[in-house]
């Protein structure tokens, strides 16, 4: 009897086992995918706006300034490829008013403005133009260090001389002026080589040259 219900036991609880497995259904792959985890989408990239005349220096690209520059230049008549080009080669340092007080501080005779302009340079060009404007005015405006740049430049191409010898042309070396002075201009037009650092300039200006023509035409 003993035995008998030992057996009797045994095989429910096979038949209970198989009936259980019975009811357990495969996961198929549908299951599978619809039970995955869907990939979070990657978050669009929004444009940084253009910095406004309150923080112009954020984020600082001499393109954001192309209507100035065409304006300037042709009220001044130079090449506003060239101005935008220099503004591109004298952009190798942070623009923000402060830091170009602060580094005024140390070293006085230090340029001002997103064109870099020397005092001597500006209160030359400001005469009978805008001869109420300072030269400590250029790192919050830059609407006239653009101007005076274009003035500048134009007071430049007055000083090349008639009988040339270089192979530049004006607009490379109103360039080389820019960042030499208008006594190496003169003398570079009539075949002295520039040095190491007028060369370098002169580089830049070239590497510059289609990205400024670029801006221009965004």
């Amino acid at each position: 009897m003993g035995k008998r219900w030992m057996l009797v036991v045994a095989g429910a609880l096979v038949v209970g086992i198989w009936s259980a497995r019975g009811h357990e259904q495969p996961a198929t792959p549908e299951a599978a995918v619809s039970a995955a985890p869907k990939p979070t989408p990657a978050p669009r990239s929004t444009p940084k706006p253009k910095p406004t005349a309150g923080n112009w220096y954020d984020d600082y690209d001499p393109a954001h300034f192309a209507v100035q520059v065409r304006k300037s230049a042709k009220k001044a008549g130079v090449n506003p490829q060239l101005l935008m080009a220099i503004l591109y080669n004298e952009d190798y340092k942070p623009h923000t008013p402060e830091l170009e007080r602060s580094w005024q501080r140390i070293k006085p005779d230090a340029s001002f403005g997103i064109a870099n302009m020397h005092r001597a340079a500006f209160d030359q060009t400001k005469r009978d133009r805008f001869p109420k404007r300072q030269w400590e005015e250029l790192p919050d405006h830059p609407d006239l260090a653009i101007e005076a740049a274009a003035w500048h430049l134009h007071d430049l191409a007055n000083r090349i001389p008639g009988n040339r010898e270089s192979k530049y042309t004006d607009d490379e070396l109103l360039a080389l002026g820019y960042n030499a002075g208008a006594g190496n201009l003169r003398a570079f037009a009539r075949g002295a080589r520039p040095g190491a650092q007028a060369q370098s300039y002169l580089d830049k200006l070239h590497a510059n040259w289609s990205k400024s023509a670029s801006a221009l035409n965004s």
